[in-house]
């Protein structure tokens, strides 16, 4: 790392100064002088006009806890903004000391204060974790239901919600994007706005599930972009727009992150008969990645993260298991990586285990652990967790498989009935060593 450092100061100090310091990835860097007359700023490049010149320079790193390079990262000093590249790196031209504050969806904030001195400013952020229950769209939409998961949000460490708001086609509220409402596609199931206000009286986390690309109603009023059976070619860039812009809308109406699911090509007979087969590995694969780097430039733009559910099966695996999903390539165009971890679908002998589904701690644990060391730098890891079929100490070890690996987790279960002896309450994460 001191190494790389000293590369990177170099390389920094060699830009003149207005340019972006890191422009291997889409650095944005603004003057902090109060006495602009006009700015221009790029993606990679920032021309400033000013009466005074600036004569200080912060150059900076931003590292997670491993002092990895965080991609990504929003900076702000004053009323200038820049944004992390792929070495983490970023720069202001200054006239003054002050203090900068690191934004990233899915990381914890951070202020730190620069006097000025000169040398690489390291800033280190941690990933915000987050422990929540999936809200099944009839729960969101029953009061009584709804009013007893935040009861149980408050009695555990449960602090987020995953709310649906797209699933297999049909959108479950009153949307305004045009191409939903010609399909017929629209079936409210609840009233996000005031879902979302009540939830925000008990300070949790709010996100969205879209399911993707399998979407009867689409491939009915499309059959260009039909794949097979209700699937969309995930290849079809119109599909892609429309899922993007209801994340938009969702991100607008006040959820935090905007999680794609069946964001991959179909999986069983399915994709015997889709002719994705005849697609590479890489071609699969680029299709689903440039999916997800379109979305969240949108997303990210309103205001969101931007997460994607995966098979768990492909963080084990050394290929895609022909479903386009990789998690080096999907990490590194989200915020937060959810392989879905229920071990009553891994076929017995898994692990040397007869019944997988008997060892929620052990196969949860090896779930997470294939997975850590595959994340893009600047991707959070957040697993699905199985919260259905179990007991309520089984639910307990997966829970605290994660925990022990110090990552956040969400419970799945399709009618969202969960009982709070199932899940540890605050005072027990506290005292978790």
């Amino acid at each position: 790392m001191i190494r790389r450092s000293l590369i990177l100061i170099v390389a920094l100090a060699a830009c003149v100064p207005g340019t972006a310091a890191d422009t291997t990835n889409s650095t944005t860097v603004a003057t902090t002088s109060p006495s602009t007359t006009s700015s221009t700023t790029t993606t990679s490049t920032t021309t400033t006009t000013t009466t005074t010149v600036p004569d200080l320079t912060v150059f900076g790193q931003v590292v997670g806890p491993e002092g990895t390079p965080v991609a990504g990262a929003t900076v702000s000093m004053g009323e200038a903004v820049a944004r992390t590249g792929v070495a983490g790196g970023f720069h202001f031209d200054t006239l003054a000391p002050g203090s900068l504050t690191v934004s990233k969806p899915g990381w914890a904030s951070t202020e730190v204060s620069w006097d000025g001195t000169g040398g690489l400013m390291v800033i280190q952020i941690e990933p915000r974790v987050i422990r929540g229950i999936r809200v099944w769209a009839e729960a969101a939409g029953d009061d009584g239901h709804f009013a007893s998961l935040l009861a149980l949000a408050d009695q555990t460490a449960v602090d987020a919600l995953v709310f649906d708001t797209k699933d297999a086609g049909t959108v479950l509220y009153e949307t305004q994007v045009p191409q939903a409402v010609e399909m017929g596609a629209v079936e409210p199931a609840y009233d996000p706005p005031l879902r979302i206000a009540q939830a925000r009286e008990h300070q949790l986390y709010l996100a969205t599930r879209i399911v993707v690309f399998e979407d009867r109603p689409w491939v009915e009023h499309h059959p260009e972009d039909k794949l097979a059976g209700p699937w969309v070619d995930p290849r079809s860039e119109a599909a892609w727009d429309y899922n993007i812009a209801l994340g938009v809308e969702a991100c607008e109406l006040g959820f935090d992150e905007i999680q794609f699911d069946y964001v991959r090509f179909p999986a069983g007979r399915t994709a015997e008969v889709s002719g994705q087969r005849d697609l590479t590995q890489e071609e699969r694969v680029e299709v689903i990645e440039s999916f997800l780097a379109r979305a969240r430039a949108a997303i990210s733009a309103a205001g969101c993260a931007v997460s994607a559910d995966i098979f768990s099966i492909v963080v084990s695996s050394p290929d895609d298991q022909g479903i386009g999903q990789r998690p080096e390539a999907i990490s590194a165009q989200v915020d937060v990586l959810s392989p879905m971890i229920y071990p009553s679908h891994y076929s017995p002998g898994w692990l040397g285990y007869a019944d997988p589904n008997d060892y929620p701690y052990e196969v949860t644990a090896d779930a997470i652990d294939d997975s850590l060391p595959r994340l893009a730098p600047g991707s959070v890891l957040r697993p699905w967790l199985q919260a259905f079929w179990w007991s309520n100490s089984q639910i307990r070890q997966a829970i605290q498989a994660a925990e022990d690996r110090g990552v956040g987790w969400i419970l799945w279960n399709i009618v969202s009935n969960y009982d709070a002896a199932a899940i540890p309450t605050d005072a027990e994460v506290a005292q978790a060593p």
